[in-house]
């Protein structure tokens, strides 16, 4: 036991930890401890906004898969972080939130700043630790830290200000990893006896993958079966691209490739994924999902197996572990796979597939245009990508049609705002994978509707020296809904036009680089030039108005209207 003021307690768990970068707003709430962070060596990036701060704890922890840690004043400095940590938990983000609280005399009394912080954010966390006293502050925070690893999501750390000053006797507790194993081996006999008798398998490669470090078991699971690996929704680094057996990402505006080889499935192995059901809905037109395949599903989170898609096999297991478990059940079996009997034909069939998915992707090749077209842009974007690059994509249609169009090699490479599906994430997310591995090029890519609520972290970069790009379709457009209103609502565009001011103007402005864009022959040579320059930088692309597949095809009914004033609001 040691004597120290609370603050200090605090500080040297963040260190116990490994913390080294905490992203916030400056408060009087958290001040005293804030003093400590430059001799602890912790660096505090001070933000433009609370969401950005969460939402780069976020990026910061996918990147690195280590804690990202934010921190704001209490009351609305906190409220600011809710759509973020509500996304970082979708994403399975191991995010720690610090939310300073009002004093204890004035609980309940309706003072400055004081809202109740705790039941806010009681669905989209793991944990929460509500400190009760300063004598507690070191175990609860430590105990956060621990659960946000070992159950893969973000955890609150709720602390009234005043029970940062004081003095305490406290041991700095050390932290504690759980390990978590292949899962039972019944299930996992019964995994691999499948796997087994299976002629046509798919593996679906998940974020599980990524984040247990399993892309190269899961490679040798599927060079071992011959079997087609896909890789499910916004995590198209779950398997190296340049891979024969690959056949790229499901789900929105995902492979088509993918989608047509899964559609002939036999038995699946959804490795290290929940198989959500905006991942799994028909695209393209297409209802590729197999119905009488038989599911193997691997996941560390036992509530997800069969959740979303009926199985045959659960697993409870890390992806990582389990698919090294599996492949050496398959390697001692004493019966046939009866995979490698029709090897020829099914690899033939992938590259079918493959190679007129790919002529599909680059049908706008030659598309010289201006404004420029969508997939013309994302054509010159992917192969002007340097090697080992990070991208962020945000929400909004030409982002999601970029989901056919990034490939990568290596995982923790690819984040995007998963399920919650939020708007102004891509660009704070990639300052916080920037500052995780800042000898990685970082590129964000968003539409000109998120670039509003996001380009005022530009200031951050400048004034932190941060040097991510910012891609920014601008065309004029919430596209996404927009198309709604073009397939349901007979055009009438009500909320969904942009009236844009230069987006480059405004970044320079602001001390950052800023260009536009109005052909696509220059967008490429754009790219590599600001990925090598050092300096923040937003590229304005100049797009036309096209638009891709909707998102809600599903959710949506063409309007039946009752009222003699709207019947002109119909569509036939």
């Amino acid at each position: 036991m040691t004597r120290m003021t609370p603050s200090e307690a605090f500080v040297e768990t963040l260190a116990a930890h490994g913390v080294t970068h905490v992203f916030g707003i400056v408060g009087s709430a958290y001040m005293d401890a804030l003093d400590l962070f430059e001799p602890a060596g912790i660096r505090f990036i001070s933000v433009a906004h609370e969401q950005g701060a969460a939402h780069m704890a976020d990026g910061y922890s996918r990147v690195s898969n280590r804690h990202g840690v934010c921190v704001g004043q209490n009351g609305p400095g906190i409220t600011n972080m809710v759509t973020a940590i509500a996304a970082a938990y979708w994403a399975h983000s191991p995010v720690v939130i610090v939310t300073p609280e009002a004093g204890t005399m004035g609980i309940g009394l309706g003072g400055f700043q004081e809202t109740e912080q705790m039941p806010i954010f009681s669905k989209i966390t793991k944990y929460q630790a509500h400190v009760t006293g300063p004598a507690r502050l070191a175990e609860l925070t430590s105990r956060a830290f621990d659960v946000a690893l070992s159950e893969r999501g973000p955890v609150q750390i709720n602390i009234p200000r005043d029970f940062f000053y004081g003095d305490i006797d406290v041991e700095i507790p050390k932290p504690r990893r759980v390990l978590h194993g292949a899962g039972n081996p019944q299930s996992l006999d019964e995994a691999a006896q499948a796997l087994a008798a299976a002629k046509f398998p798919v593996i679906v490669a998940g974020g599980g993958v990524v984040m247990g470090g399993g892309v190269d078991e899961a490679k040798a699971l599927a060079e071992h079966l011959s079997a087609p690996v896909v890789t499910s929704y916004l995590h198209n680094d779950a398997f190296p691209a340049s891979h024969a057996l690959a056949c790229g990402p499901l789900g929105y505006h995902g492979s088509k490739a993918a989608m047509r080889v899964i559609a002939q499935a036999d038995v699946v192995l959804a490795l290290g994924t929940r198989l959500g059901p905006f991942g799994t809905l028909p695209q393209y037109g297409i209802d590729y999902w197999p119905k009488d395949a038989k599911i193997i599903q691997v996941d560390t989170d036992h509530r997800m197996l069969g959740l979303v898609k009926q199985i045959a096999v659960g697993v409870n297991g890390d992806a990582k572990a389990a698919a090294t478990e599996i492949l050496r059940r398959m390697q001692t079996l004493n019966r046939p796979i009866a995979a490698h009997a029709n090897k020829a034909d099914r690899m033939a069939e992938v590259k079918k597939q493959k190679t007129a998915w790919e002529k599909e992707r680059f049908d706008q090749e030659g598309n010289g245009a201006t404004p420029i077209v969508p997939r013309r842009a994302l054509i010159e974007l992917e192969r002007a990508m340097p090697k080992d690059a990070m991208v962020s994509t945000d929400i909004g249609n030409v982002c999601a049609v970029s989901n056919g169009y990034l490939n990568f090699e290596k995982p923790l490479s690819f984040f995007a705002p998963m399920s919650f599906g939020n708007c102004g994430y891509s660009f704070p997310a990639m300052i916080g994978a920037k500052v995780a591995a800042p000898d990685r090029p970082a590129v964000s890519y968003v539409g000109d509707g998120a670039w509003g609520m996001s380009l005022l972290e530009s200031m951050t970069c400048v004034r932190e020296n941060i040097p991510v790009t910012a891609v920014v379709f601008n065309n004029g457009q919430w596209g996404a809904e927009k198309k709604n209103q073009i397939d349901y609502y007979a055009d009438r565009f009500v909320g969904t036009n942009l009236d844009n001011p230069s987006f480059a103007g405004i970044a320079r402005a602001m001390g950052a680089e800023g260009v536009t864009i109005e052909n696509p022959d220059q967008i490429g040579d754009a790219l590599r030039e600001a990925t090598s320059s050092g300096r923040h930088t937003v590229i304005e692309l100049m797009l036309n108005q096209e638009l891709g597949e909707p998102f809600r095809r599903d959710a949506l009914k063409k309007p039946v209207r009752m009222l003699d004033k709207y019947k002109d609001y119909t569509v036939a």
